[in-house]
């Protein structure tokens, strides 16, 4: 009796733990874009936001992955070109389609609700490589969380249940272990961990992120109309 207790109560936490979506912006057979209730993150967000395409691409063409340095460097993935350890996390073809969907999530949200994302960046057989999170903006800053980085979706099964994790499902969650950092390209643009921290000491520790994106579109601006 006693275990079948302890098995409800960690059925029901990883329940509370899994986003309810609640709307589907775009799905196909790689990218699924869906709005979501995380009560993890909390809500209150500035939602519906309005960005444009061209906003977020800027945001989106910010975003850097910092690999992690070791001493027998890893073979790229078959169709994948051998990456300096800091580099883009999308390339220019991903953020052209994942840009205006994320836009038009922003667009749709409530309060409550997130923008998440699932994606198969790369599919060397049989193994899919998922990239997965979610944003949200709170007053002139956007927070973005990402889950999952080229993580396989064949690593070793839930010990608990013997299956594999449903991404699908739950893009928020890491398939795998998470090493890679994440980070911002200008960093003048991007919020202390420390703040973010600070302004809600109670949610989960993720890998997120959060970018001042009014001021970047401001010093993008600038410096487009800056005389020569």
């Amino acid at each position: 009796m006693a275990l079948l207790w302890i098995t409800f109560l960690l059925g029901l936490t990883a329940c509370q733990n899994r986003p309810f979506l609640t709307e589907s912006i775009y799905q196909d057979q790689s990218l699924i874009v869906r709005l979501a209730v995380d009560h993890n993150i909390g809500s209150g967000h500035s939602h519906p936001a309005t960005m444009t395409t061209q906003e977020m691409t800027t945001v989106l063409s910010g975003m850097i992955i910092e690999e992690p340095t070791s001493l027998i460097p890893s073979l790229p993935l078959p169709g994948q070109k051998n990456e300096p350890p800091r580099h883009p996390a999308f390339t220019a073809a991903e953020i052209d389609l994942l840009a205006p969907l994320l836009v038009k999530g922003l667009h749709s949200a409530k309060p409550d609700e997130i923008v998440t994302f699932y994606w198969i960046t790369q599919q060397p057989p049989p193994n899919d490589r998922v990239t997965s999170g979610g944003i949200f903006v709170e007053g002139d800053e956007l927070h973005f969380i990402l889950s999952n980085y080229r993580s396989s979706t064949r690593y070793p099964p839930d010990p608990e249940t013997m299956s594999y994790r449903d991404g699908r499902s739950n893009p928020l969650q890491p398939l795998v272990p998470q090493e890679a950092l994440l980070t911002f390209s200008p960093a003048t643009a991007l919020v202390p961990s420390e703040q973010g921290f600070l302004k809600n000491p109670f949610r989960s520790k993720r890998r997120e992120i959060t970018v001042l994106f009014r001021k970047l579109i401001e010093y993008t601006t600038d410096t487009v109309h800056e005389p020569h």
